[in-house]
C-alpha cells in the first residue's frame, strides 16, 4: 500500500504539472500582446542606408522640427531603421522612381514605443501648443486622441511602416528649422508653407488636418497627381497606404505583425 500510495501521488504531481504547462501562454503569444523592450536591434532589422544609400533621409523626430517642437525620446541618431523585407521593397520602388528623375525621401521609419509614449504625454499637456501654428492650426489639441492623430500604439514600432515622400532630382536639401521662427500652416499654399524639397503634396508632413487624407476631394491638380504617383509606385512594391495620411505606408506582409519594439534608434 505505501508503494501504491506513492505511485498515485507521483501520477497526481505529473498530471498537475502537465495541466500547468498547457494553460501557460507561449512566449510568442505573450510578445504579441505587449511591447518588447530591447537594448539591441533584432537581426531582422537593418539600416536603410545599407540596403539603398540613394534614398534621401530627412529624419524629423531627432530634431525640434516636429509637432511637439522638441526631439523625440528614443531617437539617438537621425537614421532610418526598417525590417529587412521593408527596406528591400523600398529599394525596388526607388529603382523605379530613379528612372523618372525622382527619389524617395523618408521622414520617419521604425519608431520605438518610448517615442509613442512621448507623443501621448505631450498630447495630454494641453498647455504646450508651441507648434500649433504649423502642424495643427485648425485642430483642437484636446481632440487629438478622438480624431486619431495620436494613439498609444503605432504601426511604426513594428518596423515595416514608414513616412515617405518624393523629391525631384537633383535634390536641394531642405533648410534647417530654427526653433522659435514664425510658423506657417502645413496646409497653406506651397510657397507659404515651411520649405521642403518634396514634390508638392498639398500639405506638409505630419499635418494634423483632413486635407492630409490621401484622396481628400479638395486636393486636385498637381498635388493630387503627386500623391497618386507616390501611391502607385509604392503599391507596386508591396506597400499599403494609410488613407488618413498621404505619407504613411506599410509593407505587407509585415515581418512582425503583432510585436511593438522599443529599442532606440541608434
Amino acid at each position: 500500500m505505501p508503494r501504491l500510495a506513492a505511485a498515485l501521488r507521483g501520477l497526481a504531481v505529473a498530471a498537475a504539472a502537465l495541466l500547468t504547462v498547457t494553460v501557460l501562454p507561449s512566449p510568442a503569444a505573450g510578445t504579441a500582446r505587449r511591447p518588447v523592450s530591447s537594448s539591441g536591434m533584432p537581426k531582422e532589422f537593418v539600416a536603410l542606408r545599407e540596403v539603398d544609400p540613394t534614398i534621401i533621409q530627412e529624419m524629423r523626430y531627432p530634431t525640434p522640427h516636429d509637432f511637439m517642437g522638441v526631439p523625440v525620446d528614443g531617437y539617438r541618431r537621425p537614421v532610418c531603421l526598417l525590417t529587412r523585407d521593408a527596406a528591400r521593397a523600398l529599394h525596388r520602388a526607388q529603382r523605379s522612381f530613379l528612372r523618372s528623375g525622382l527619389s524617395l525621401k523618408v521622414y520617419d521609419c521604425y519608431r520605438p514605443q518610448r517615442a509613442v509614449d512621448h507623443f501621448v504625454r505631450w498630447a495630454k499637456d494641453l498647455g504646450d501648443q508651441r507648434m500649433k501654428g504649423e502642424f495643427y492650426p485648425r485642430e483642437d489639441k484636446s481632440k487629438l486622441f478622438d480624431d486619431g492623430y495620436i494613439a498609444a500604439k503605432s504601426g511604426h514600432s513594428r518596423g515595416s511602416t514608414l513616412d515617405v515622400t518624393l523629391v525631384r532630382l537633383p535634390a536641394v536639401p531642405t533648410r534647417p528649422y530654427v526653433p522659435g521662427e514664425p510658423l506657417t500652416s502645413c496646409y497653406g499654399p506651397r510657397a507659404a508653407r515651411f520649405p521642403d524639397n518634396s514634390l508638392d503634396m498639398g500639405t506638409g508632413f505630419d499635418c494634423f488636418d483632413t486635407l492630409a487624407h490621401t484622396l481628400d476631394p479638395r486636393i486636385h491638380g498637381r498635388p493630387l497627381a503627386n500623391r497618386l504617383l507616390l501611391k502607385h509606385g509604392l503599391e507596386q512594391a508591396g506597400f499599403v497606404n494609410l488613407p488618413e495620411e498621404w505619407w504613411h505606408y506599410t509593407f505587407t506582409p509585415e515581418t512582425f505583425p503583432d510585436t511593438y519594439f522599443d529599442f532606440p534608434v541608434q
